[in-house]
């Protein structure tokens, strides 16, 4: 609006707003841009405010004691997991450089250690055998008593049974 007091507010007719916009249009092609500071560094120096010392302030942030729990229990879950991890990828790198080669130097050895073993094992019984001679003599009458009881509860579909065998 074109008007100069603003109390007076009548709407503009079709040529005054005409000459308007097309005073705003030409105004816009002719104006130049504009630059905008966006950052200033003062170059003066902060000026100092008393004579006191600076104070020390403390710092009184408090961390509850289960967040440092957790805190110190997902660091050790997680060397933990990394230890699992590494010690899977080393038994499957080892499973994949299995060859009969492989197996045969390390089971042979112990299969003739325990060859060896069991050879002395059974001189060693044999030895002791030969030397102890145990003969049982039994003398009187041999009564052999058996002694049976079976006892039953029944019902209709399940049933309990018990049986005593003295022998």
């Amino acid at each position: 609006m074109s008007t100069e007091n603003p109390a007076e507010s009548r709407p503009l007719s079709e040529s005054e707003a005409e000459a308007e916009a097309r005073r705003i249009i030409e105004g816009l092609w002719k104006s130049e841009p504009t630059t905008t500071m966006t950052s200033y560094a003062d170059p003066e120096p902060v000026p100092a405010y008393g004579t006191a010392e600076p104070v020390r302030q403390e710092d009184h942030r408090i961390v509850p004691a289960w967040a440092a729990g957790v805190a110190v229990a997902s660091i050790g879950v997680g060397a933990g997991i990394t230890g699992v991890g590494c010690g899977v990828w080393l038994v499957c790198q080892g499973f994949a450089a299995v060859t009969l080669t492989s197996v045969l130097f390390v089971t042979l050895p112990i299969a003739a250690v325990a060859a060896v073993v069991v050879g002395i094992g059974s001189v060693v019984r044999a030895v002791k055998a030969a030397h102890v001679t145990t003969h049982h003599h039994y003398s009187g009458p041999v009564h052999q008593q058996n002694n049976t009881q079976v006892t039953s509860h029944g019902g209709k579909w399940f049933g309990r049974s018990n049986t005593t065998v003295n022998r």
